[in-house]
């Protein structure tokens, strides 16, 4: 262990391998040769066993580095399919990998870069009902999710099973990245004891993300697991870098553990602590969707005369300039959730809400009507249903 090591006071994660091969030598040589990390760091990155929790934007270059690097075992948890928007930045995949799902494209990809690596593949949603049987398996984790609900769940999960993980986030030009581990200091509750308010923080997929930006944070939470296997250097526990992709500058916070934070003994609904409706909450909602068909006469109708409603577009700005349902008014979730664009919404009229897919409208709905707006639906779909059903030929992002 290196000096740097005994400062931190972090033991090295794995123990090591008993051999490598003559091919393992050769390939991780530039490795060997390095004192700190040399035969017995390879060795346990050999044995090592790591869950990645996304094969996206940050999942992408972390599977290929830890691949690369040697670790033995990864595993990763991802139940999406690999769609043509993604490869502007989740390079793990290529365009002959678009349709397949996201866990066995970054299988592929792994496999052809280093054989010699187990990859273990579970395709599911990773929620309170799986986290901690999964995440027993692994000596590491690396949580390269986009949502708070499942960093929340990261950070318990692993907390609950005494294990380390890496933490990166990305939007438009930002990134961040640190390293918790409840035992020794630190959680994800110590940074952020509250979730921010539901709408207030865009997702990638709402707010957009600098391609690049993934390499640069993906192949910094890999160094950060690099050193916790290794046990060697000083790691991010206790401390949380920022990126500004824009000015090309790094920053350092500080974080402290909570010494009156209530511990964390059981998991928890992590839908409900975030304020996001949980998945089956379009019941709720029942009779107040449209068709994009329906939605396509009533258009017709107002166009005639004939109808009077307001169509609102829920989206951010960037979406709105790509594509667009005609005569539909950008009014962003952001705005409404927060109640600076209420007054902007006429509650004499009737009101049809769209986004995307349909989550965030449908989310938006279920607000406006705690807000006495008895007048409104939302388009079942969003405007990617409008564009399968109605407009074929416009662009799909």
């Amino acid at each position: 262990m290196g000096s740097e090591a005994t400062i931190s006071g972090l033991p090295p994660l794995v123990e090591p391998a008993g051999s490598l091969t003559p091919e393992e030598i050769q390939r991780y040589s530039r490795h060997l040769i390095i004192p700190e990390v040399g035969m017995q760091g390879q060795l346990r990155l050999k044995n090592a066993r790591v869950l990645v929790i996304g094969a996206g934007g940050l999942g992408s270059p972390a599977l290929l580095y830890l691949a690369a690097a040697g670790v033995g075992t990864l595993g990763i948890v991802d139940d999406d399919v690999v769609e043509a928007s993604n490869l502007q930045r989740q390079v793990i995949h290529g365009v002959y990998d678009v349709g397949r799902t996201k866990a066995q494209s970054a299988r592929g990809s792994i496999r052809e870069l280093n054989p010699a690596v187990d990859v273990v593949l579970h395709e599911v949603r990773l929620d309170a009902s799986n986290a901690l049987e999964i995440f027993a398996g692994y000596d590491l984790i690396l949580d390269g999710t986009d949502n708070f609900a499942t960093r929340y769940l990261v950070n318990d999960a692993a907390a609950l099973l005494g294990k380390p993980y890496v933490w990166g986030s990305i939007l438009r030009f930002d990134g961040q990245v640190s390293v918790f581990w409840d035992a020794y200091g630190p959680n994800y509750r110590d940074l952020y004891p509250e979730a921010p308010p539901a709408g207030s923080v865009p997702s990638c997929a709402e707010g957009g993300v600098l391609g690049v930006l993934c390499a640069q944070i993906g192949s910094a939470m890999v160094n950060e697991a690099i050193k916790l296997i290794t046990g060697i250097g000083r790691t991010l526990l206790g401390r949380v870098l920022i990126f500004d992709a824009l000015a090309m500058s790094w920053r350092e916070v500080r974080v402290r553990k909570d010494p009156d934070a209530a511990p964390i003994t059981a998991l928890a609904d992590y839908e409900g602590f975030c304020g996001v409706a949980p998945a089956d909450a379009g019941a709720d909602l029942d009779g107040l969707t449209v068709s994009a068909v329906e939605l396509a006469g009533m258009l017709a109708s107002r166009q005639a005369g004939d109808r009077d409603f307001e169509l609102i577009d829920v989206r951010e700005p960037g979406e709105h300039q790509i594509v667009g349902i005609p005569g539909a008014r950008l009014v962003p979730k952001g705005l409404i959730l927060s109640g600076e664009a209420l007054d902007e919404l006429p509650r004499d009229r009737d009101l049809v809400l769209h986004c995307k897919s349909g989550a965030r409208s449908a989310t938006v709905l279920a607000h406006l009507r705690q807000e006495g707006f008895d007048r409104v639906k939302h388009l079942d779909g969003g405007i990617l249903a409008w564009i399968r059903q109605v407009e074929p030929d416009k662009p799909v992002y």
